[in-house]
């Protein structure tokens, strides 16, 4: 549709060249002379004029929606008749004035379709500009012409060796070829006066008058006809189409059947290229407005958040939290990882109670983990039920009052859990948020996902802290009040996103949920596409199950009706339908530079990309990460995101027709396997 609104509005295909006048050498010296009708059908070379007191009115480049509809008015006011040069480009835009042209007995000419000079094109080109427009003239009139007018063209004696031979291929086509023989030059816009004077002929003469309707402000040309066409009536002119002025058979030819509906289809589909144009310009309107609205929002209330926190120094109430907590590692298959991850709560500097949920592995996980034989580690074993029942297991078997939940292929810095379990001496808060970091960043898509966690996850959570609206507790490092997790009936297996329905919950039930940045937790990422694939697929669609489901909240009070007025639809906005819209970008950025303003087009992409840059390399500067990973970024914005949008588009439809996604497990190879020192920055993984 792009493509074909670019063609129509002479941004494909269009050519601008315009050639100097030329030898005359070739041309017959009776064409030279003769009159502004050229004739060349079936062999024959001859011009006729316009008998005396007879004056055919020609304007060309039209139909145009603002010019046309007052150039018709005072045509009709004075009861006038003229001829319409129109361009395929502007009859395929405007049919209806096409078809009031008709209606009110003016004739219509071709003037090609992109407007070019023919001397350039070749006999296939121009066969394509005639046919083009006369299927343009079918969709809008039901009808076909056989008048021709070239563009750029003048007198007759202006003909040249360059414009002859594509006169003498016109009239093989069966055209008549109709120049003028008196030029207002209502194009410069020398007055009303001198229109006037000059398009008015002398002694009585017949003559071709060459206007415009189209091609910039016509008010001069307008005023200019209003005036002339009484004062020439009583001088004894008729204003005549060309057919009347020279008693001949009228150059409409009415077309029906196939051509009459391939000429409407094409105007359809012109019609609908435009609403849809305007519709992908208003998205990109708005997905411009989204982008850079939540980026500013981001930046505002990260530094915020980055203030109030740091400026109470990590303490969240009189005295420290130190009493032990349980820690809850759901596991399913992870015996290649899961040796590093209770490896890590050992070296715990908060007292920690380990409880590992072998979820009906198939390998060796519980074995593993039972023969470490580690103090204040258990293994609780279950048929496989799925990640929220272990978790629930899980919970029902803690100790403690605070339970911390961790994926099984993570791993936790020393200081992890101490960080993560502090903001609990509030006791309003019900849950707490880590910093999930991606351990294995070394590959390309990898650095992508590490990109995306610093910028797109960790700088949100501050600004949904902020908020007070926080909707997702990462699954690799979380924690919990045990009260707050049995008042809302624990983890849910109503979606796909045990961890976003949970916070969402824990909202709708009063509870405060914070971010804890110094929480730090290394995760193993996807390191295929497939895997990445599957992953994102089930966060997607879980995210949107979880919005649907909590829909109620937008109607409730206190706490939950903010949640639901201010997170779900940001949630909403950020994580499900702009990302719909991102696209566009890249469609428009294809689009300009292949037919568009290329520097422009670049320019605005590359700005796009310098915002989207310093919020990136301020939320590595807040992690303390190393700014080398985003050497990628650019072709992160080029082909992850393209990735990702699949993926959101496939949940759309899963959404949409009902379908069930089932839990996918992700294959682990167990390359984080420790955390890293603290102060040593980013991490180098090791195999």
């Amino acid at each position: 549709m792009l493509m074909l609104r670019g063609y129509v509005n002479s941004e494909i295909l269009a050519d601008h060249r315009v050639r100097p006048p030329g030898a005359t050498g070739d041309v017959p010296q009776d064409i030279l002379a003769g009159g502004p009708v050229i004739d060349t059908r079936d062999g024959r070379i001859g011009t006729v004029r316009v008998p005396d007191r007879r004056l055919v009115l020609t304007f060309d480049d039209g139909p145009n929606p603002e010019w046309t509809p007052k150039v018709l008015d005072v045509l009709k006011k004075h009861d006038a008749h003229a001829v319409f040069f129109v361009t395929g480009t502007m009859a395929s835009q405007h049919p209806e004035l096409v078809a009031r042209m008709v209606a009110e007995g003016h004739e219509i000419g071709v003037h090609t379709f992109n407007h070019p000079d023919l001397s350039y094109q070749s006999p296939a080109r121009i066969d394509w500009e005639l046919s083009q427009t006369q299927t343009a003239l079918a969709g809008a009139a039901g009808i076909r012409t056989s008048l021709f007018r070239p563009p750029y063209s003048s007198f007759a004696d202006a003909m040249d060796d360059n414009s002859w031979p594509v006169t003498r291929h016109i009239g093989r086509r069966g055209y008549l070829t109709v120049l003028n023989n008196t030029d207002s030059e209502d194009w410069k816009r020398p007055g009303v006066d001198e229109i006037v004077r000059r398009a008015t002929p002398q002694h009585g003469a017949g003559a071709i008058v060459l206007m415009h309707d189209s091609g910039g402000d016509r008010s001069q040309t307008v005023a200019a006809l209003d005036r002339m066409l009484p004062a020439l009536e009583r001088e004894g002119y008729a204003f005549q189409n060309l057919s009347e002025a020279l008693d001949g058979p009228s150059a409409h030819t009415e077309v029906s059947g196939a051509e009459l509906w391939k000429g409407k289809a094409w105007v359809w589909l012109v019609q609908a290229s435009e609403s849809v144009t305007t519709v992908l310009v208003s998205g990109l309107v708005v997905i411009g407005a989204l982008v850079i609205g939540r980026f500013a929002l981001m930046l505002l209330l990260s530094a915020l958040h980055v203030r109030r926190v740091r400026r109470r120094g990590g303490r969240w109430g009189e005295q420290p939290v130190t009493e032990p907590v349980t820690v809850l590692v759901p596991a399913y298959n992870e015996a290649k990882c899961i040796e590093n991850t209770v490896r890590s709560l050992m070296e715990s500097e908060h007292p920690v109670e380990v409880v590992v949920i072998d979820d009906g592995s198939s390998d060796d996980t519980a074995g593993i983990v039972e023969a470490m034989d580690l103090p204040n580690v258990r293994v609780v074993r279950q048929v496989n039920a799925g990640k929220p029942a272990a978790l629930n297991r899980g919970i029902a078997n803690a100790s403690h009052d605070i339970i911390v939940m961790m994926d099984g292929d993570t791993v936790f810095e020393a200081a992890t859990v101490r960080e993560l379990v502090q903001p609990f001496a509030d006791p309003g808060v019900g849950a707490v948020a880590g910093n999930a970091k991606v351990g294995n960043r070394d590959s390309l898509i990898g650095a992508w996902q590490h990109i995306e966690y610093v910028m797109g996850f960790n700088l949100d959570r501050r600004m949904y802290d902020v908020l007070r609206c926080m909707p997702t507790i990462p699954g690799a490092v979380g924690a919990f009040r045990r009260t707050a997790l049995e008042r809302v009936g624990g983890m849910s297996e109503d979606t796909l996103a045990e961890d976003t329905d949970i916070t969402m919950a824990i909202h709708r039930d009063g509870w405060q949920v914070v971010y804890a940045e110094n929480a730090r937790a290394w995760t193993e990422a996807p390191e295929s596409v497939q895997q990445l694939w599957s992953q994102r697929y089930r966060w997607s669609y879980g995210t949107m199950q979880a919005i649907w489901k909590h829909r109620g909240a937008i109607l409730d009070r206190g706490s939950s009706g903010r949640f639901g007025r201010v997170g779900l639809p940001l949630v909403s906005l950020f994580m499900v339908l702009a990302p719909l819209l991102a696209p566009l970008f890249d469609v428009f950025l294809v689009y300009g530079l292949v037919f568009g303003p290329t520097g422009a087009t670049v320019g605005a992409w590359l700005g796009v990309l310098a915002v989207q840059a310093v919020c990136a390399a301020y939320a590595f500067r807040l992690d303390k990460e190393s700014m080398r990973y985003l050497i990628s970024l650019p072709l992160q914005q080029i082909l992850y995101r393209q990735l990702m949008y699949v993926v959101l588009l496939q949940s759309w439809i899963t959404a949409l027709t009902g379908g069930r996604l089932r839990w996918q497990k992700l294959r682990r190879t167990g390359v984080v396997d420790a955390a890293p020192v603290a102060g040593s920055g980013a991490r180098e993984a090791t195999a």
